[in-house]
């Protein structure tokens, strides 16, 4: 088996704001899946080539916060991205902290109360 995610969702409650936190934090826009029940707005991606793509989802009875997968997005230097997490509104976790050969990691909370992770290898 290669990559074994095929796509990722993170749930929110407050559409307008997460996605204005993701826009901002990675520097990219976010285009609309849905036009009804439930609300996506998915991440850049490309579905042929390494990494896998996702969205933020908004959808009844599916609450945002406290569950127990943790996506990490990929960052040239995830110093940077968690840098634009704290001004996006969010909060940091764990600081840049190395994993030794595999780089760096920083966890964070987004302003849908998400954990979430950056990683690089600079």
């Amino acid at each position: 088996m290669g990559n074994p995610v095929g796509w990722f969702e993170i749930y929110v409650q407050d559409m307008a704001r997460a996605k204005a936190f993701y826009q901002k934090v990675f520097q990219t826009e976010l285009a609309s899946l849905s036009a009804a029940e439930p609300e996506m707005w998915a991440f850049n991606g490309d579905m042929t080539s390494y990494g896998t793509p996702g969205a933020l989802v908004k959808m009844a009875g599916c609450p945002s916060g406290g569950n127990s997968t943790l996506v990490y997005f990929s960052c040239q230097d995830c110093a940077v991205e968690a840098d634009r997490v704290l001004k996006a509104g969010g909060k940091i976790l764990k600081t840049k902290t190395s994993i030794g050969e595999y780089g760096f990691i920083v966890l964070a909370y987004d302003t849908e109360d998400n954990l979430f992770g950056l990683h690089s290898m600079a």
